[in-house]
């Protein structure tokens, strides 16, 4: 196989001297637009200095300066982000690198013992929350002695000040905006991992490395890494687009979106609704502000989008592309978007916490659209099943989607999931988190699904995902995960569960039918039940623990 790479800069960046270069150069852009109040580049900027600031100026920073991960553990003050899709968490994110802390998500859904869990794994010794969150912190905070620092952000849910806390405009206030002079590219960014199959990993990546491998921060023209902060600057005099993320900035897909629009010099767009997801005020900013580029995750977003239009929604006139990254796309869901929305691009991203972006699947105007296989982005590759070899284009074999290149450090306080995930294979240094896949003739990667989601029935390895999008293409089928059962006859059986659109019964032995147009007989499902509603996490993500509580429930013997 050729693996296209990309030439690699002497010169390693922080993001947050990043964002202020390219505000330096382009202080009359916009970087942020809120409920409809635009924050200009220098502005933002002068906010998270201070904010930084403020952070350093109660003790918190970097203690342990080194290049390279010798421990699992970060050196730095981690600051929890318990925060909704406001202009707060890209201040809090860029504010913590100032200071020269590890800021980290936090899942707004998760209950005391998943959020005693988070800030204790993660030592958290800062938490900037809002509101709203305030009672469900003030649960676990008697256990958490880490915890120094509450910062509350004022919201519309009326709670009062926890015990102790600062609110957030005062923290900031009066405070002097701090030098970027010391913030350096070993400085860490943490993400959780979902946790949709296992308990949440903290993944830790170095900020050069965040750049140019979950942002893409190269010089694609010439196929290169930037070479200093002033040709950012420079390629960022093209930035003059608007980006709107509707994915919570919990999740890692919409922090990465952000992140990369603004170190472009692109405008960030807010939703109006930042504790949710709510598709038809989505659809009513982009037509507001002239949006050109919308990001969701997945079928669990696109739907809701289509429905919101049946519903009177507009159809923004300015938006041109729409970017899933953190779930595929269905195929024939990507051919109705491109159908109601006047033929704007589709651009299916497929990648993880641990690797950032691995390949792409685009479909323009004229173009029908496909699901399962990527190009691959610059350093993917596929591994054999034993992990010792690069697998060549063509091969049957399935294997494992790697990436080369800049990749992370590994994971928080767990030293064993990061050997097994990170292996070296001839004198390169991979990152394998699950996904099987296949390299196909041509160099496109054909992508399985998560191994630890598979399903081992009559001796066969069944991927969930690809049985879900052969399940999605049923007329009647609005949502499904797909899990495996014990069975005696099997060993594990393929269990569909699925919502139906409004008004259709569930024809079960149809939908199991029709899989077989798409995939093989042994992988169609063995049965499929019905819910109202299917759980996601707020990402979009499916949750497979919850889907093998509910194929036990209903089983009928």
């Amino acid at each position: 196989m050729t693996v296209k790479f990309v030439t690699v800069s002497s010169v390693e960046f922080n993001l947050a001297r990043v964002v202020a270069a390219v505000a330096k150069a382009h202080p009359e852009r916009v970087a942020l637009i809120h409920q409809g109040t635009e924050i200009l580049f220098p502005d933002f900027v002068d906010r998270y200095r201070r904010l930084g600031n403020a952070f350093a100026e109660v003790g918190l920073g970097c203690h342990t300066d080194r290049s390279a991960l010798e421990s699992h553990e970060s050196g730095q003050d981690h600051v929890a982000l318990y925060l909704n899709n406001g202009p707060e968490y890209l201040e809090s994110m860029l504010g913590g690198w100032v200071a020269r802390t590890a800021t980290l998500n936090v899942n707004h859904r998760y209950v005391a013992e998943e959020l005693h869990y988070l800030l204790s794994d993660s030592a958290a010794k800062a938490v900037v929350v809002n509101s709203m969150y305030a009672p469900n912190l003030a649960e676990v905070l008697s256990d958490l002695p880490d915890v120094e620092l509450i910062v509350q952000v004022a919201d519309q849910s009326g709670n009062e000040l926890l015990p102790g806390a600062i609110p957030y405009e005062e923290f900031v206030r009066g405070q002097v905006p701090r030098s970027l002079d010391d913030c350096s590219p070993d400085d860490l960014y943490v993400l959780y991992t979902g946790g949709t199959t296992g308990v949440p990993k903290g993944v830790l990546w170095r900020n050069a490395d965040f750049f140019v491998g979950a942002l893409g921060g190269l010089n694609r023209d010439e196929g290169r890494e930037y070479k200093s902060y002033e040709e950012i600057s420079a390629a960022a005099s093209r930035g003059t687009l608007r980006w709107m993320t509707s994915a919570p900035f919990m999740h890692g897909a919409a922090q990465w979106i952000a992140l990369q629009a603004l170190s472009m010099g692109h405008t960030v767009v807010l939703p109006d609704v930042t504790d949710r997801y709510d598709a038809s005020t989505v659809l009513q900013v982009c037509e507001r502000e002239g949006v050109e580029f919308l990001q969701i995750v997945g079928d669990a977003f696109a739907r809701p989008l289509l429905d919101a239009l049946k519903s009177g929604a507009p159809s923004p006139s300015s938006l041109r592309s729409i970017i899933s990254g953190g779930a595929v796309l269905n195929a024939e869901l990507k051919n109705e978007l491109k159908e109601q929305f006047g033929g704007v691009t589709i651009r299916d991203s497929i990648g993880s916490s641990e690797t950032g972006v691995q390949g792409s699947n685009v479909s323009s105007k004229n173009q029908r659209a496909s699901t399962g296989d990527f190009e691959p982005a610059p350093g993917s590759i596929v591994v054999n099943a034993s992990m010792d070899a690069v697998l060549e284009a063509g091969s049957d074999e399935v294997g494992w989607f790697a990436m080369s290149g800049r990749v992370p450090l590994g994971y928080l306080n767990d030293a064993e999931k990061t050997r097994s995930t990170f292996p070296v294979i001839d004198d390169v240094r991979l990152s394998i988190p699950g996904d099987r896949a296949r390299l196909l003739l041509g160099g496109r990667i054909q992508v399985l699904g998560r191994d630890s989601a598979s399903i081992n029935s009559g001796g066969e390895k069944i991927f969930a995902e690809e049985v879900e999008n052969a399940v999605k293409m049923h007329a009647d089928v609005y949502d499904v995960v797909v899990c495996g059962r014990p069975s005696q006859r099997w060993g594990n059986e393929v269990v569909a569960i699925v919502q139906l659109v409004a008004g259709a019964r569930l024809r079960e032995s149809e939908i199991i039918e029709h899989c077989g147009t798409t995939i093989a007989r042994y992988k169609r499902p063995k049965a499929v039940l019905q819910v109202e509603n299917i759980q996601r996490s707020p990402a979009g993500k499916a949750d497979y623990r919850w889907a093998k509580a509910i194929a036990e429930e209903l089983r009928i013997d």
